[in-house]
Protein backbone atom coordinates (compact mmCIF):
# COMPACT_ATOMS: atom_id res chain seq x y z
CA UNK A 1 0.00 0.00 0.00
CA UNK A 2 1.26 3.48 -0.84
CA UNK A 3 2.36 5.65 2.09
CA UNK A 4 -0.51 8.09 2.86
CA UNK A 5 2.12 10.82 3.27
CA UNK A 6 2.66 10.69 -0.48
CA UNK A 7 0.39 13.41 -1.84
CA UNK A 8 1.85 13.85 -5.32
CA UNK A 9 0.84 10.58 -6.92
CA UNK A 10 -1.73 10.91 -9.65
CA UNK A 11 -4.68 8.50 -9.44
CA UNK A 12 -5.17 6.31 -12.48
CA UNK A 13 -8.68 6.35 -13.92
CA UNK A 14 -10.12 3.10 -15.31
CA UNK A 15 -6.92 1.08 -14.84
CA UNK A 16 -8.46 -2.06 -16.32
CA UNK A 17 -10.05 -0.36 -19.33
CA UNK A 18 -7.79 -0.71 -22.40
CA UNK A 19 -9.92 0.16 -25.43
CA UNK A 20 -7.05 0.30 -27.94
CA UNK A 21 -5.59 -3.07 -26.93
CA UNK A 22 -6.12 -6.30 -28.89
CA UNK A 23 -5.90 -8.94 -26.12
CA UNK A 24 -5.59 -11.87 -28.54
CA UNK A 25 -2.10 -10.66 -29.49
CA UNK A 26 -0.87 -9.86 -25.99
CA UNK A 27 1.44 -11.79 -23.68
CA UNK A 28 -0.26 -11.21 -20.34
CA UNK A 29 3.02 -12.06 -18.61
CA UNK A 30 5.73 -10.84 -21.00
CA UNK A 31 8.62 -11.70 -18.65
CA UNK A 32 7.51 -15.26 -17.96
CA UNK A 33 10.54 -17.51 -17.82
CA UNK A 34 13.07 -14.69 -17.58
CA UNK A 35 13.25 -14.54 -13.80
CA UNK A 36 11.31 -14.30 -10.58
CA UNK A 37 8.07 -12.36 -11.09
CA UNK A 38 7.60 -11.81 -7.35
CA UNK A 39 7.51 -9.29 -5.89
CA UNK A 40 5.80 -7.32 -8.66
CA UNK A 41 8.18 -4.99 -10.55
CA UNK A 42 7.91 -1.43 -9.20
CA UNK A 43 7.73 1.28 -11.87
CA UNK A 44 7.85 5.07 -11.46
CA UNK A 45 6.45 7.12 -14.34
CA UNK A 46 7.41 10.75 -14.99
CA UNK A 47 5.86 13.14 -17.50
CA UNK A 48 6.91 16.57 -18.69
CA UNK A 49 3.98 18.96 -18.99
CA UNK A 50 1.67 20.80 -16.59
CA UNK A 51 -1.08 21.43 -19.14
CA UNK A 52 -4.56 20.36 -18.08
CA UNK A 53 -4.65 18.06 -21.11
CA UNK A 54 -1.05 16.92 -21.04
CA UNK A 55 -0.33 14.37 -23.74
CA UNK A 56 2.86 13.20 -22.05
CA UNK A 57 0.77 12.50 -18.93
CA UNK A 58 -1.89 10.72 -20.98
CA UNK A 59 0.84 8.53 -22.51
CA UNK A 60 2.26 7.54 -19.12
CA UNK A 61 -1.24 6.78 -17.90
CA UNK A 62 -1.66 4.37 -20.82
CA UNK A 63 1.72 2.91 -19.90
CA UNK A 64 0.68 2.49 -16.26
CA UNK A 65 -2.47 0.62 -17.26
CA UNK A 66 -0.43 -1.76 -19.39
CA UNK A 67 2.16 -2.23 -16.66
CA UNK A 68 -0.54 -3.04 -14.12
CA UNK A 69 -2.00 -5.54 -16.59
CA UNK A 70 1.47 -7.13 -16.72
CA UNK A 71 1.51 -7.46 -12.93
CA UNK A 72 3.57 -4.39 -12.01
CA UNK A 73 3.07 -1.79 -9.30
CA UNK A 74 3.06 1.75 -10.69
CA UNK A 75 3.36 5.29 -9.39
CA UNK A 76 2.81 8.42 -11.50
CA UNK A 77 4.48 11.47 -9.97
CA UNK A 78 2.77 14.86 -10.27
CA UNK A 79 5.47 17.56 -10.64
CA UNK A 80 3.12 20.54 -10.42
CA UNK A 81 4.67 22.03 -7.26
CA UNK A 82 8.25 20.88 -7.80
CA UNK A 83 10.65 23.83 -7.36
CA UNK A 84 13.56 24.51 -9.65
CA UNK A 85 16.86 22.97 -8.57
CA UNK A 86 18.61 25.20 -6.00
CA UNK A 87 15.53 27.42 -5.71
CA UNK A 88 15.10 26.15 -2.16
CA UNK A 89 18.14 25.92 0.09
CA UNK A 90 19.44 22.37 0.03
CA UNK A 91 16.47 21.39 -2.16
CA UNK A 92 14.63 20.93 1.14
CA UNK A 93 11.11 20.82 -0.27
CA UNK A 94 8.38 18.20 0.26
CA UNK A 95 7.98 17.60 -3.48
CA UNK A 96 11.70 16.95 -3.87
CA UNK A 97 11.75 14.54 -0.93
CA UNK A 98 8.74 12.69 -2.29
CA UNK A 99 10.16 12.40 -5.81
CA UNK A 100 13.39 10.94 -4.43
CA UNK A 101 11.47 8.50 -2.25
CA UNK A 102 9.54 7.24 -5.27
CA UNK A 103 12.74 6.87 -7.27
CA UNK A 104 14.36 4.86 -4.46
CA UNK A 105 11.23 2.67 -4.34
CA UNK A 106 11.35 1.96 -8.07
CA UNK A 107 13.07 -0.84 -9.95
CA UNK A 108 12.18 0.68 -13.32
CA UNK A 109 11.11 4.06 -14.66
CA UNK A 110 9.27 5.53 -17.64
CA UNK A 111 10.15 9.04 -18.77
CA UNK A 112 7.89 10.79 -21.29
CA UNK A 113 8.52 14.36 -22.39
CA UNK A 114 6.91 16.61 -24.94
CA UNK A 115 9.27 18.03 -27.50
CA UNK A 116 9.47 21.80 -27.15
CA UNK A 117 11.87 23.85 -29.28
CA UNK A 118 13.47 20.59 -30.36
CA UNK A 119 14.20 19.37 -26.84
CA UNK A 120 12.73 18.00 -23.62
CA UNK A 121 10.77 20.42 -21.48
CA UNK A 122 12.04 22.23 -18.41
CA UNK A 123 9.53 20.31 -16.28
CA UNK A 124 11.04 17.03 -17.41
CA UNK A 125 14.61 18.18 -16.85
CA UNK A 126 13.75 19.59 -13.43
CA UNK A 127 12.51 16.21 -12.24
CA UNK A 128 15.65 14.46 -13.45
CA UNK A 129 17.86 17.20 -11.97
CA UNK A 130 16.29 16.53 -8.57
CA UNK A 131 17.42 12.90 -8.70
CA UNK A 132 21.06 12.91 -7.54
CA UNK A 133 23.42 10.08 -8.33
CA UNK A 134 23.94 9.65 -4.59
CA UNK A 135 21.49 10.56 -1.82
CA UNK A 136 22.05 9.75 1.86
CA UNK A 137 24.29 6.89 0.87
CA UNK A 138 21.71 5.52 -1.57
CA UNK A 139 21.40 5.58 -5.36
CA UNK A 140 17.98 6.83 -6.52
CA UNK A 141 18.48 5.83 -10.16
CA UNK A 142 21.52 3.59 -10.50
CA UNK A 143 20.74 0.10 -11.74
CA UNK A 144 17.11 0.84 -12.64
CA UNK A 145 15.76 -0.01 -16.05
CA UNK A 146 14.37 2.89 -18.07
CA UNK A 147 11.97 3.37 -20.98
CA UNK A 148 12.03 6.71 -22.82
CA UNK A 149 9.15 8.25 -24.76
CA UNK A 150 8.10 11.55 -26.27
CA UNK A 151 5.07 13.30 -27.71
CA UNK A 152 5.18 15.91 -30.45
CA UNK A 153 2.72 18.49 -31.75
CA UNK A 154 4.04 18.10 -35.28
CA UNK A 155 5.72 15.41 -37.34
CA UNK A 156 7.55 12.53 -35.71
CA UNK A 157 10.84 13.42 -34.09
CA UNK A 158 13.35 11.71 -31.83
CA UNK A 159 15.11 14.72 -30.28
CA UNK A 160 13.54 14.28 -26.85
CA UNK A 161 14.02 10.52 -26.62
CA UNK A 162 17.65 10.94 -27.69
CA UNK A 163 18.20 13.45 -24.89
CA UNK A 164 16.42 11.22 -22.39
CA UNK A 165 18.75 8.39 -23.40
CA UNK A 166 21.76 10.59 -22.67
CA UNK A 167 20.29 11.50 -19.28
CA UNK A 168 19.46 7.87 -18.49
CA UNK A 169 23.03 6.86 -19.21
CA UNK A 170 24.30 9.74 -17.07
CA UNK A 171 22.04 8.58 -14.23
CA UNK A 172 23.55 5.06 -14.60
CA UNK A 173 20.30 3.45 -15.69
CA UNK A 174 19.78 0.60 -18.14
CA UNK A 175 17.80 2.23 -20.92
CA UNK A 176 15.99 -0.40 -22.96
CA UNK A 177 16.48 -0.49 -26.77
CA UNK A 178 12.87 0.22 -27.75
CA UNK A 179 11.28 3.67 -27.47
CA UNK A 180 8.13 5.54 -28.42
CA UNK A 181 7.63 8.83 -30.26
CA UNK A 182 4.01 9.91 -30.81
CA UNK A 183 3.61 12.49 -33.59
CA UNK A 184 0.67 14.92 -33.69
CA UNK A 185 -0.33 13.66 -30.28
CA UNK A 186 -3.46 15.83 -30.24
CA UNK A 187 -4.91 13.52 -32.92
CA UNK A 188 -4.18 10.30 -31.03
CA UNK A 189 -6.50 10.68 -28.03
CA UNK A 190 -10.27 10.78 -27.72
CA UNK A 191 -12.24 13.31 -25.67
CA UNK A 192 -11.92 11.16 -22.57
CA UNK A 193 -8.13 11.23 -22.87
CA UNK A 194 -7.80 7.63 -23.97
CA UNK A 195 -5.46 6.69 -26.77
CA UNK A 196 -7.03 5.55 -30.01
CA UNK A 197 -5.96 2.33 -31.73
CA UNK A 198 -2.91 3.08 -33.90
CA UNK A 199 0.62 2.02 -34.66
CA UNK A 200 1.72 4.56 -32.03
CA UNK A 201 -0.30 2.75 -29.37
CA UNK A 202 1.04 -0.60 -30.55
CA UNK A 203 4.59 0.71 -30.12
CA UNK A 204 3.79 1.79 -26.57
CA UNK A 205 2.66 -1.77 -25.83
CA UNK A 206 5.94 -3.01 -27.32
CA UNK A 207 7.95 -0.69 -25.09
CA UNK A 208 6.10 -1.67 -21.92
CA UNK A 209 6.49 -5.39 -22.68
CA UNK A 210 10.21 -4.85 -23.19
CA UNK A 211 10.58 -2.78 -20.02
CA UNK A 212 9.00 -5.54 -17.94
CA UNK A 213 11.23 -8.17 -19.56
CA UNK A 214 14.46 -6.25 -18.95
CA UNK A 215 13.43 -5.37 -15.40
CA UNK A 216 12.74 -8.98 -14.45
CA UNK A 217 15.82 -10.21 -16.31
CA UNK A 218 18.18 -7.75 -14.62
CA UNK A 219 16.66 -7.53 -11.14
CA UNK A 220 18.79 -10.32 -9.57
CA UNK A 221 21.94 -8.84 -11.11
CA UNK A 222 21.35 -5.08 -10.80
CA UNK A 223 23.63 -4.54 -7.79
CA UNK A 224 26.44 -6.58 -9.32
CA UNK A 225 26.19 -4.79 -12.67
CA UNK A 226 26.77 -1.38 -11.06
CA UNK A 227 29.49 -2.48 -8.63
CA UNK A 228 32.42 -0.15 -9.46
CA UNK A 229 36.09 -0.29 -8.53
CA UNK A 230 36.30 3.50 -8.11
CA UNK A 231 33.44 3.49 -5.62
CA UNK A 232 34.94 0.61 -3.63
CA UNK A 233 38.15 2.65 -3.36
CA UNK A 234 36.20 5.75 -2.32
CA UNK A 235 34.30 3.81 0.37
CA UNK A 236 37.43 1.91 1.43
CA UNK A 237 35.67 -1.39 0.82
CA UNK A 238 38.19 -4.03 -0.27
CA UNK A 239 36.76 -6.92 -2.22
CA UNK A 240 38.43 -9.38 0.12
CA UNK A 241 38.93 -9.12 3.85
CA UNK A 242 42.39 -9.98 5.21
CA UNK A 243 41.03 -13.34 6.38
CA UNK A 244 39.68 -14.12 2.91
CA UNK A 245 42.96 -13.01 1.31
CA UNK A 246 44.83 -15.48 3.51
CA UNK A 247 42.40 -18.18 2.39
CA UNK A 248 41.50 -18.87 6.00
CA UNK A 249 37.81 -19.32 5.20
Amino acid sequence: MTDPAFTRLRPLADPAHLPALKPAYLHASPALGLGDLAPPPRVLLLYGSLRERSYSRLVVEECARLLQLFGCETRIFDPSDLPLPDQVAGDDHPAVHELRAHSLWSEAQVWCSPERHGQITGIMKTQIDHLPLAYKGLRPTQGRTLAVMQVSAGSQSFNSVNTLRVLGRWMRMFTIPNQSSVAKAYEEFDEAGRMKPSSYYDRIVDVMEELVRFTVLLRPHADRLVDRYSERVERDCPVETPVESARLV
